[in-house]
C-alpha cells in the first residue's frame, strides 16, 4: 500500500486516524522527552563547564519535548478534513508560544553566561535583554491574532497605528525605564556590585541586579529594596565605586577635648613628654628654639607668654600625626589627603579631627584599623595632661554630690 492510499485509508476510518496520530505523537514525545532531554540534561551535569548546564536550565529541553509531538498533529491535521483548520491553527499556536518561550529562555542563558564571566565586571545587559523579550512577546501576539483571524500581520500593524497614544501610555513605564537603561550604561552610572545609598528609598547597600525595570539593591541590614530603574535617573543617589577603585577609605572623625584642660608646656613637662620616641626629634627641635629666644631676650623673657612656647595640644597633634605615620595601613602621601587638624570650639571642647585614608577599602578591615587608631588616642590623651570631654553621667553628679556633702 503506496503513501497516498495509506492516507486515503486513515481519512475514511475516523477513529484510525487518531489512533495513528495518537501513537506517532506519544511515541516521539517519549523518545524527545526521555532519551534526547534526560541525554542532554545528564551531558551537561558532567561536564566541567558551567555554560551548558546554564543553557539546559533556561531552554528546558523537558519543555521543548512537546514540539515533536505537536509537529505531528500539524503536519497531519490533513487526516481530519472536517476539523483540519482547527486542528491545525490549534497546534500552530502552542507551537508558536513554545517558540516564544524558548527563545526568551535563550535570552535569559545569554544573559546569565555573560554574567558568569571571570571578566564580568558588573555591567548589565539584562534591560536589553528584556526588550528583546517584549518585542517576541509582542511578535507572539501580532501572529496569533493574525492566525485566529486569517488577517494579514500588514493589515492588523496599520490598525495599532491608530493605537499608538493608548500604547504609549500601556508602556509608559518600559519606554521610560528603557531610556534609564541606556543612560546607565552609556554614562557608567552603576553597575552589579556597586555599594550605593538612595536616602529617598532608604536604601543603603549592593546592586545585585538591574533589569530592564527595576534595580534591586540588598541592604547591609539583609533588607532587599527594589527602585524602579527610571527612578534612579531622577534621585540623588551616592555610588561609592569610586572608592572602592581609588584602594582607600576616608576616616573622618575627632575627638572632643575639655579646653579646661588646654595649656602651656612647662620646662618639666617637656623633659617628660621628650622621652618619647615617637615626638623626641620635634621636642628637641621646639625646646632648641625656645632655649634660643630665651637667651637672646634675657633681659625682658616672661613666660609662659614670650617666645615659641608649645601648648599639650599642639604636642598632641604632632604625636598623633607621627603615631599615624608609623601605621602600614594609613595613606601618609601621593593623592590620599593626609590631616590632623583642630575644628572650631565648641559648648563640648575643641574638636581634633583626622582626615586620613585607609589602605583598604574592606568594611571590617577599616572598622578595625579606625578602632584602634582611636582607642590609641583616647588613651594617650592623658599623658599629655588633656581630658577627652564627654557629658556627665550619673556616676560624676553622685561623686560631685558626695564631695560637696564632705
Amino acid at each position: 500500500m503506496s503513501g497516498s492510499d495509506w492516507i486515503s485509508t486513515l481519512q475514511k476510518d475516523l477513529p484510525m486516524g487518531i489512533g495513528a496520530v495518537a501513537a506517532l505523537s506519544v511515541l516521539l514525545f517519549v523518545l524527545a522527552r526521555y532519551v534526547i532531554a534526560r541525554a542532554l540534561t545528564g551531558l551537561a551535569a558532567r561536564t566541567q563547564s558551567k555554560y551548558d548546564d546554564i543553557l539546559v536550565r533556561n531552554l528546558r529541553p523537558n519543555r521543548m519535548a512537546w514540539f515533536a509531538p505537536l509537529l505531528v498533529i500539524y503536519t497531519n491535521a490533513s487526516l481530519f478534513p472536517d476539523a483540519e483548520t482547527l486542528i491545525a491553527k490549534a497546534a500552530l499556536f502552542v507551537i508558536l508560544w513554545l517558540a516564544v518561550l524558548t527563545l526568551t529562555g535563550l535570552l535569559s542563558a545569554v544573559n546569565d553566561i555573560y554574567e558568569s564571566r571571570p571578566s564580568y565586571n558588573g555591567v548589565s545587559i539584562q534591560g536589553y535583554l528584556d526588550i528583546a523579550k517584549i518585542l517576541f512577546a509582542l511578535v507572539g501576539i501580532i501572529l496569533s491574532i493574525t492566525l485566529i483571524t486569517d488577517e494579514s500581520p500588514v493589515v492588523l500593524l496599520t490598525g495599532l497605528g491608530a493605537l499608538a497614544a493608548v500604547i504609549m501610555l500601556i508602556f509608559q513605564n518600559t519606554i521610560l525605564s528603557l531610556v534609564a537603561s541606556i543612560q546607565i550604561a552609556a554614562n557608567d552610572l552603576l553597575k552589579e556590585g556597586d555599594w550605593v545609598e538612595v536616602p529617598s528609598y532608604n536604601a543603603d547597600g549592593d546592586v545585585v541586579n538591574i533589569n530592564l525595570h527595576t534595580i534591586k539593591i540588598r541592604n547591609f541590614d539583609m533588607t532587599y529594596t527594589v527602585i524602579p530603574t527610571y527612578k534612579i535617573v531622577d534621585v540623588a543617589y551616592r555610588n561609592w565605586r569610586g572608592m572602592k577603585e581609588s584602594g582607600g577609605r576616608r576616616i573622618q572623625r575627632s575627638l572632643t577635648v575639655d579646653m579646661v584642660s588646654i595649656k602651656f608646656c612647662d620646662r618639666a613637662m617637656l623633659e617628660r613628654l621628650r622621652k618619647i620616641d615617637l615626638i623626641d626629634g620635634f621636642l628637641n627641635e621646639k625646646i632648641a628654639r625656645l632655649d634660643a629666644y630665651q637667651r637672646e631676650h634675657a633681659d625682658h623673657f616672661d613666660s609662659p607668654l614670650d617666645g615659641p612656647q608649645l601648648t599639650n595640644i599642639e604636642v598632641f597633634r604632632a604625636y598623633i600625626t607621627a603615631y599615624l605615620k608609623t601605621r602600614t595601613d594609613i595613606f601618609t602621601g601621593g593623592d590620599m589627603p593626609f590631616l590632623v587638624r583642630v575644628l572650631s570650639p565648641s559648648p563640648t571642647g575643641l574638636p581634633v579631627e583626622l582626615y586620613i585614608f585607609t589602605k583598604t577599602t574592606e568594611w571590617e578591615k577599616y572598622e578595625g584599623i579606625q578602632a584602634e587608631i582611636f582607642d590609641h588616642l583616647l588613651a594617650a590623651a592623658g599623658s599629655f595632661d588633656l581630658r577627652v570631654f564627654q557629658e556627665p553621667t550619673g556616676l560624676d553628679f553622685s561623686t560631685f554630690g558626695r564631695a560637696v556633702q564632705g
